[in-house]
């Protein structure tokens, strides 16, 4: 771990300043092999699996921040362009799964210091080899004295300071954005980003969330969520669940595995505030798991947002007022919920027409999602040549909904690579509030 996470502030800094370097080096090795009479199209192919599979090595290597930066550019892969060959989609959907162990000896400390030096006493057996690797700490396959089957959770060491100096490099870049486009409002969002990551580090916080979900969908036969057996600030216990990742349903999974996989799945993002007061706000594939009898299976808990009163109303009306046609209650409706900034000139159908891929689904009975969709709806947006790039700055994210929206934004991601058909208006109209179908 000391290699891992570990790693001193600088030398966490210069490695992910190494990440567009090293892209810019590939890309004047790349002009030079061309320009000597090599393959364009296998020099390109060549330096786009190098690029990915370094990017892949660092993000998994520092975990922390840089990982989970990896695991939310998971849930969006379709939106790398030029990858005709899936290059970027292939490393990005392996992030969640599968990353750099720390060997077992670095975490035993870490055993010690929660369980007892005799934590072994407590389980009867313990596999030493990782089968995951997460952000913050990686889970080990045992099976207690009393012969249960359990997911041991082990917070990687010193991963607090690790994360405490991605957030400074993140609070350092955003600053210099927010002079550019002063809309966007990222100081608060960096704010609101620090403090969720905090909880994360708390396994105790992350058991009490885990154990509101088992209770709320106990009685739902279709959802299965592991119970908590043993919790401390650093080590977490829980039933181990035999399931078929999503990254596995995207990629082998039947289209009948894939859209029952991506209807339970959008429909329990969606339903946790009502049914446990709590917003999952980390939706990326490595938490879900499709069972062989055809249940959704969610294993981590560690970022979760309390909405005791349910979904607030605000992310209901503003899909209902997005999906009309009338461009000027759009701007009014996004200027009440403080998305719009007071005295902002927005061009009201420009505004419209860049706000529609998020309300695209929500106006259909059931949507066929895809990569090629959510790529087409991205390409314009993020393209600053398009004058509908210029209406994007104007916007703003106020903190309090930065987490809805990540979730919704990742709950399409993830659905586009199921490449699934979701009866999604009812879904909407069932778990979000405000919403109006007509």
């Amino acid at each position: 771990m000391r290699r891992a996470a570990g790693v001193h502030r600088v030398g966490r800094a210069l490695r992910l300043l190494g990440l567009p370097i090293g892209t810019a080096t590939l890309a004047v090795e790349g002009l030079v092999r061309r320009g000597v009479g090599q393959d364009p199209d296998r020099v390109r192919l060549d330096l786009r699996r190098r690029n990915a599979a370094r990017t892949r090595r660092v993000l998994g290597d520092l975990k922390g921040g840089a990982l989970k930066a990896g695991q939310l550019l998971a849930t969006l892969d379709a939106l790398f362009p030029a990858d005709p060959d899936a290059t970027w989609q292939r490393t990005l959907a392996d992030v969640p799964e599968h990353n750099t162990v720390v060997p077992f000896a670095g975490l035993e400390p870490v055993l010690e210091a929660e369980l007892g030096l005799e934590w072994r006493r407590r389980f009867a057996t313990i596999d030493e080899r990782a089968p995951m690797a997460a952000s913050i700490g990686q889970v080990h396959r045992a099976m207690l004295s009393d012969g249960r089957e359990v997911a041991v959770k082990i917070q990687y060491p010193d991963i607090a300071a690790a994360l405490r100096s991605d957030m400074r490099a993140v609070s350092a870049m955003t600053r210099v954005a927010a002079t550019v486009a002063p809309g966007l409002a990222l100081p608060p969002l960096v704010t609101e980003m620090r403090t969720r990551l905090a909880e994360e580090l708390d396994y105790l916080a992350e058991a009490d969330a885990q154990r509101r979900f088992v209770a709320a969908y106990r009685d739902v036969a279709d959802v299965v969520i592991p119970d908590v057996l043993i919790a401390t600030p650093r080590v977490l216990v829980t039933e181990w669940l035999d399931a078929t990742p999503f990254v596995e349903v995207a990629a082998v999974g039947t289209q009948e595995q894939r859209d029952r996989a991506a209807a339970l799945y959008m429909r329990f993002l969606l339903s946790g505030p009502a049914c446990a007061g709590l917003l999952h706000t980390d939706p990326h594939t490595g938490n879900y798991r499709l069972t062989d009898d055809g249940r959704l299976g969610v294993l981590d808990f560690g970022s979760t947002l309390a909405m005791p009163d349910g979904m607030p109303h605000t992310f209901g009306r503003l899909l209902t007022v997005l999906r009309r046609g009338d461009a000027d209650a759009i701007v009014a409706g996004l200027r009440d919920e403080g998305f719009v900034r007071a005295g902002a000139d927005v061009d009201a159908v420009k505004l419209r027409d860049y706000l529609a891929p998020f309300t695209v689904p929500a106006g259909h009975d059931t949507f066929t999602f895809s990569r090629a969709w959510l790529r087409s709806q991205f390409s314009r947006i993020n393209d600053p040549r398009d004058p509908e790039f210029a209406v994007a700055l104007q916007l703003t994210m106020p903190p309090e909904h930065l987490f809805t929206h990540r979730v919704w934004l990742g709950c399409v991601g993830v659905l586009c690579q199921l490449e699934a058909t979701v009866a999604v208006r009812s879904v909407v109209e069932r778990w979000l509030p405000g919403f109006e179908a007509a």
